[in-house]
């Protein structure tokens, strides 16, 4: 049986953790942390910061403090995890949010993370469990970085494509937050390693809804359909797509390649908010005086029987 004051738990495989500690106060947990997704430290660390974060954002809460997670090697130049740290006490700093300690552990491969304690009202949690019949879905974030990066990695991307990926991992989707709270959705997710078409899945089984995801309004980082079409994909995004068989329908107008994209595996990916159709248009202007994008890329419908289709997805 679940504790009454758990508010939020991982039945729903929300976001993050949200536990009541007054009537006007809940406590939300979260911790992510993964490999290097680009080469150069720096980016990663901050990267790294701004994806941890994102959790809290995405349930309508305020990011606080932070506990740095690190796994690093023993034969590998420490400058390199200084940079790291930096990176991610940088992204930090603009937050607002505290570094108060961590955890380092020898391993062969670094890893970089942190777990973040943020607060939210309990009369403000945003939950993935509450999209409803009519609403509107809308990204706050391009998608792509998991096939830049795949393709970085090789060498086979240019400079300016891998920066505009860079720039929008390190993003920090608080303002995106403030602008759904100040209209208010029903439901929100960030869109991380699940992938755009996963994720929304996962909204749609929590609340017992369908989604109908237009690939044709989902904007893409500059380069992201070439690269995949030259086989740049990460073999997350391939599992994504795999996994998706049964809960997704996919148009028989949508190629191999378009599905690839729509599960490509995100790191530090914008928010997808479901939000009342009517109440749309306030939530773009929101987004726009934040200087945030604001993509509607799909609506919300009945489900129609118990274990049928999440996702409907169409060019």
């Amino acid at each position: 049986m679940q504790h009454p004051d758990l508010l939020v738990g991982f039945e729903t495989s929300d976001d993050a953790a949200v536990y009541r500690l007054t009537d006007e106060l809940c406590v939300v947990q979260t911790v992510d942390f993964f490999p290097p997704i680009v080469d150069d430290p720096y980016d990663f660390g901050a990267i790294a910061a701004a994806n941890a974060f994102s959790d809290v954002y995405a349930m309508g809460g305020t990011p606080l403090l932070a506990l740095n997670t690190v796994c690093f090697p023993e034969d590998l130049d420490k400058a390199i995890l200084i940079e790291i740290l930096r990176g991610g006490a940088d992204v930090a700093a603009e937050a607002g949010v505290l570094i108060a300690g961590g955890h380092t552990i020898r391993d062969p491969e670094p890893k970089y993370g942190m777990a973040v304690t943020g607060t939210v009202h309990p009369d403000r949690i945003v939950t993935n469990a509450k999209a409803r019949p009519g609403d509107q879905l809308v990204l706050t974030k391009p998608i792509g970085t998991g096939v830049i990066a795949t393709a970085a990695k090789a060498q086979a991307t240019d400079a300016a494509t891998l920066e505009g990926a860079v720039a929008t991992m390190r993003r920090l989707n608080r303002a995106a937050s403030e602008a759904m709270l100040a209209v208010g959705p029903n439901a929100a997710t960030d869109v991380t390693g699940f992938g755009l078409a996963g994720h929304l899945v996962s909204m749609m089984k929590a609340s017992g809804t369908t989604a109908h995801l237009r690939l044709g309004s989902v904007p893409l980082l500059p380069g992201t359909r070439e690269l995949v079409e030259r086989g740049f994909v990460p073999g997350g995004t391939r599992r994504n797509l795999e996994s998706l068989a049964s809960p997704v329908v996919w148009s028989d107008g949508l190629t191999e390649d378009d599905r690839l994209i729509l599960c490509d595996a995100q790191t530090s990916g914008g928010l997808l908010i479901s939000m009342a159709a009517d109440r749309v248009p306030a939530l773009l202007e929101e987004l726009r005086e934040r200087d945030t994008l604001g993509a509607v890329v799909g609506e919300v419908s009945a489900r129609e029987r118990s274990g049928s289709v999440a996702l409907e997805a169409a060019p």
